[in-house]
C-alpha cells in the first residue's frame, strides 16, 4: 500500500488517519501482532466481517445526530469503498460493510471532510452516546438533553482514560421519564430532572448491560447536578480501567465490576478518584447543539385526495408526532431491516429537502426522525416518502421489528435474523394490521445471545440458536418474554421461555398475539398478562411449535436460504483482545511513555498523568510475564509487581510498588505532580529495560 497525506485542516484527526495508515502498513510487514492490531482498528471503527478479507466500518454519530450533507458523504463513501448500502444501528450509528483494510484511512479522512468520525465506533472504548431521538423537540421533556450527550462525545473522544480498558462502555441520555434512550441497559444511564431549586441534573443509573446475560442499572443518584455528571462518569472509567477484568472478556464488562466488589465498594472507590479528575466540575454549553433552522415557508400543494385516504390517515396517526414547537411534527419513518441503499438515501434527501429540517436523527429502533415539518406540509411530504417506499405506517410498534444484522455480516451471527425481521413483520401487516396501533409492545431480534438486536428488553425476543434433530442441525429461535422499559429509570429483561425451529417463529409469534387477545384482561399490559400467567403457561402454550418429531425439509434452512443450515460461528469483535507479548508490551510502554511527554510539553497535566500512569502498568506487566505470571486486572498488576520483584529485591523502590503508582488517585493533577510522577517513571523504567536487557543478552 502506498502511504499518503491528508488535506484536513483539523491536525489531531489528521494525525489519527495517518497514524492508521502507518499502523496498516507495521501489520502488513509483519511488526505488529495480529491480536494487537484488531485491538489498534477495532479503536478505530473497524471491524472485521464474517465474510475473510473485508471489513465493517462503523461510523459514529453522536446521539443520532446526522446532517443531509453527512448522508451524501456516507453515501458517496459507501459507494467508493463499500458495498452501496447503509445500515442503521440500534446505537444510533451507521454501519457499511465489504470495506478493504488498506482503504480505511482514504475512506476516513472522506468521512472527516464533513466531520464524521470512525474514532472509537467499536473496541474498548467509550461507544456511541446515544440520547433520544426527540430530544430537543419532546413535548415531555424537562429540558434538551442533546448538548449533555454532545459534551460526553467531545469530552471522552481520544481521552487517555478510556483508550484501551478491559471492555467497552456505553452511555444513555434519556428525553423525560419515558426512558425512550433505555437508561436501565445502560453502564450509565441519565434521565433529567430539575430540583426544587429549578436546577437541572439528572437521575443517574449504574452497572446496566444486555448480553448473554443482562444486568439491569441501580440506581446511584436521584439528582446529580448538571457540572457534576461528566467528573462522575470520568470517576468511574478510571476505577473501571483499573479494577476492571482483561483476560476473560465474557466477564470484562461494568457489571461484572459491580458484581465482583459489590455496588457500595465501586461506588466508594469512584469518590476515591474524584481527586485525580482532570475537572472537578464541567459546565455544559446548552447552546453547544442549536436547534436547525426551520424549512423555508412554501406554498404546498393541498392534496385533499390524499389527505382522505386510508393509507395516509395511518400514517399520519403512527409516524408523525407533534413538537413542543408550537406548529411543527416530528415525522418518523420506518426503515426495514436498517438498511437503506445507497441510491434512495440521496433520493431521500432530495425528497424530504423542502419539507423538514436539516437535521435527522438516526433511532434506537434502526428508523430515521424528520424535525420541523409544518402541518400544511405533511401530505406532500408524504407522497414524497410514499414515492421511495418510506411511508410504512406503524413506527415503533408491534410492526415495527428491530434486528441485528445476523449471518449476513456478523461473526458471531448464528441465524438469519433479517430475513426473520421480515417474516414478522409481514405476519402483523397482513394478519394483525391493527397492531400499527399499537406502541406498547416491542419485537426485537438477535442473531445471536449477545443482544445487539436489543432481545434482551424486548416483550416479545427471538435470538438466533439451533437444536439437533434426526442428526441434522436445525436454525432455531430461543423465544424471550417479558422484557421492555417500565419508565423513569427501570426496565425489565426477558425470560427465556423455550427454543423452536426458526421457520416457526411465526407461528410463535401467532400464539402468542392470539393469545394476548383472547385471554388479556382489559387494558392489561403484556408485562401485567405475563405476569400473571407465569412463564410456564407460555412454555406450555409454545411447546407444540418446539416439537421436533414432525420437522419438514423446509425447516432445515433458514430464513432467506436456500442450502441446509450449519451453524459456523467466528470469533467475536466486540473486544479487542489484549496481546501479552513482552516485546509488545514493553514497545507499547515506549509509544505511551511519548504520549506522556507530549501531554506534559503541551500543559495537559490530567493527561499525561494518565499515560504515565498506563507505562507504569504496561512495562510492569511485561515484567511479571518473564515469570509467568499474567493478571486480569490493572490493580492486579500492581499488586503482583510487589510480590514478585519489589519484596524478593529484584526491584529496588524506596516504598511498594502500589504507593508509588496509586499516587495518581491521592494528589490534584498539577503540573507540580505531573513533573514529579513522570520523573519517577523515567527512573523507574530505565532501571527495569537496563535489567531485562542484561537478562536477555
Amino acid at each position: 500500500m502506498q502511504s499518503f497525506r491528508t488535506e484536513l485542516e483539523n491536525p489531531i484527526v489528521e494525525k489519527d488517519i495517518i497514524d492508521l495508515e502507518k499502523k496498516i502498513r507495521a501489520f502488513r510487514e509483519g511488526k505488529i501482532h495480529d491480536e494487537k492490531f484488531r485491538s489498534l482498528r477495532l479503536a478505530r471503527g473497524i471491524y472485521g466481517q464474517r465474510q475473510p478479507g473485508v471489513q465493517m466500518i462503523r461510523i459514529k454519530l453522536p446521539f443520532g445526530k446526522v446532517t443531509f450533507k453527512q448522508i451524501l458523504r456516507i453515501s458517496d463513501v459507501s459507494d467508493k469503498y463499500a458495498s452501496r448500502n447503509l445500515h442503521l444501528t440500534t446505537r444510533q450509528d451507521i454501519q457499511i460493510h465489504y470495506v478493504s483494510l488498506d482503504r480505511t484511512p482514504e475512506l476516513w479522512e472522506e468521512l472527516e471532510q464533513d466531520d464524521v468520525t470512525i474514532r472509537e465506533a467499536c473496541g474498548n472504548t467509550v461507544r456511541n452516546v446515544t440520547s433520544s431521538p426527540d430530544a430537543g423537540i419532546s413535548l415531555n421533556e424537562p429540558f434538551d438533553v442533546s448538548p449533555y450527550a454532545h459534551a460526553f462525545f467531545s469530552y471522552f473522544l481520544r481521552n487517555p482514560i478510556c483508550q484501551e480498558m478491559g471492555r467497552k462502555i456505553k452511555f444513555s441520555f434519556s428525553s423525560d421519564e419515558r426512558d425512550t434512550a433505555f437508561s436501565y441497559i445502560h453502564d450509565l444511564g441519565f434521565i433529567p430532572k430539575i430540583n426544587e431549586k429549578g436546577e437541572r441534573g439528572f437521575k443517574v443509573l449504574l452497572g446496566g448491560g444486555l448480553g448473554a446475560q443482562p444486568f439491569l442499572a441501580e440506581l446511584v443518584h436521584d439528582f446529580l447536578h448538571e457540572d457534576q455528571i461528566i467528573p462522575y462518569a470520568e470517576a468511574m472509567l478510571r476505577v473501571f480501567d483499573r479494577y476492571g477484568e482483561r483476560t476473560n472478556r465474557n466477564k470484562a464488562r461494568l457489571k461484572y465490576l459491580v458484581q465482583k466488589l459489590g455496588l457500595e465498594e465501586v461506588l466508594r472507590l469512584i469518590e476515591e478518584e474524584r481527586t485525580a479528575n482532570k475537572v472537578k466540575s464541567f459546565k455544559i454549553d446548552r447552546d453547544a447543539v442549536p436547534q436547525p433552522t426551520v424549512p423555508e415557508l412554501i406554498d404546498y400543494p393541498v392534496l385533499d385526495e390524499v389527505k382522505e385516504s386510508l393509507d395516509y390517515k395511518h400514517w399520519r396517526a403512527t409516524n408523525v408526532t407533534p413538537q413542543k414547537q408550537e406548529g411543527f411534527y416530528a415525522v418518523y419513518i420506518k426503515v426495514t431491516k436498517g438498511d437503506i441503499p445507497t441510491e434512495d438515501a440521496r433520493k431521500l434527501i432530495e425528497a424530504i429537502r423542502p419539507y423538514v429540517a436539516d437535521e435527522i436523527r438516526v433511532t434506537q429502533n434502526q428508523g430515521l426522525m424528520l424535525k420541523f415539518a409544518r402541518e400544511a406540509a405533511l401530505p406532500g411530504l408524504y407522497v414524497a416518502l410514499k414515492e421511495l417506499g418510506f411511508a410504512k405506517p406503524g413506527f415503533d410498534s408491534v410492526a415495527d421489528v428491530t434486528t441485528c444484522p445476523g449471518t449476513d455480516t456478523c461473526n458471531l451471527g448464528i441465524s438469519n435474523s433479517m430475513s426473520l425481521s421480515v417474516a414478522l413483520e409481514e405476519v402483523i401487516y397482513e394478519e394483525y394490521p391493527e397492531l400499527i396501533y399499537d406502541k406498547d409492545l416491542k419485537i426485537k431480534i438477535s442473531g445471536c445471545m449477545n443482544s445487539c438486536g436489543q432481545h434482551g428488553l424486548a416483550h416479545i425476543g427471538f435470538h438466533g440458536s439451533s437444536v439437533k434433530a434426526n442428526g441434522k442441525v436445525v436454525p432455531a429461535v430461543q423465544v424471550m418474554l417479558g422484557g421492555g422499559t417500565v419508565g423513569d429509570g427501570e426496565g425489565r429483561v426477558a425470560e427465556r421461555v423455550i427454543k423452536a425451529p426458526s421457520k416457526r417463529a411465526t407461528d410463535v409469534l401467532r400464539y402468542l398475539l392470539n393469545d394476548f387477545a383472547a385471554n388479556s384482561l382489559d387494558n392489561e399490559s403484556f408485562h401485567a398478562y405475563y405476569d400473571r400467567q407465569t412463564k410456564d403457561y407460555f412454555y406450555q402454550l409454545l411447546k407444540p411449535l418446539a416439537d421436533l418429531s414432525n420437522l419438514k425439509d423446509e425447516e432445515f434452512v433458514d430464513w432467506g436460504h436456500e442450502e441446509t443450515f450449519v451453524t459456523a460461528i467466528g470469533v467475536g469483535e466486540c473486544a479487542g483482545v489484549v496481546i501479552d507479548l513482552v516485546a509488545t508490551l514493553l514497545l507499547e510502554s515506549d509509544e505511551k511513555l511519548e504520549w506522556a511527554k507530549a501531554s506534559y510539553s503541551a500543559g495537559a497535566w490530567a493527561d499525561a498523568i494518565y499515560h504515565t500512569y498506563a507505562v507504569y502498568v504496561s512495562a510492569a506487566k511485561a515484567l511479571l510475564l518473564d515469570k509467568g505470571v499474567n493478571s486480569s486486572t490493572q490493580i492486579g498488576v500492581i499488586r503482583e509487581f510487589d510480590n514478585h520483584y519489589v519484596q524478593t529485591g529484584e526491584v529496588k523502590l524506596e516504598g511498594s510498588f502500589n504507593d508509588l503508582v496509586l499516587q495518581i488517585n491521592k494528589n490534584e493533577p498539577t503540573e507540580a505532580f505531573a513533573t514529579a510522577y513522570l520523573k519517577s517513571l523515567e527512573d523507574f523504567y530505565t532501571g527495569i529495560k537496563s535489567q531485562r536487557e542484561e537478562k536477555v543478552s
